[in-house]
């Protein structure tokens, strides 16, 4: 009599087919770190540390005087001096 041992290669396929799909599809949820990152779009000229869009101008002043404090906060922001004229 022959012993018939389990698990031959097309168990072993669809079960790694079957982790492969739920790990995509756990993936396609979306991640926070992906929604941080498309969050990130103010960079500094200087150094191109990048901030939030939400941070505000206080955040930005402390980095310029911190990081950069022989140049002003419009060369690391220059957006801000059109902001600031308005």
């Amino acid at each position: 009599q022959t012993q018939v041992m389990g698990g031959g290669n097309a168990q072993k396929t669809a079960t790694a087919r079957a982790k492969h799909l739920a790990k995509e599809a756990k993936a396609k949820k979306g991640s926070q770190s992906g929604a941080n990152a498309a969050q990130m779009t103010i960079k500094c000229t200087i150094c191109m540390t990048p901030f939030a869009a939400k941070n505000s101008l206080a955040v930005l002043k402390q980095h310029s005087d911190s990081k950069h404090p022989r140049d002003d906060v419009y060369k690391c922001f220059p957006h801000l001096q059109g902001a600031a004229a308005e």
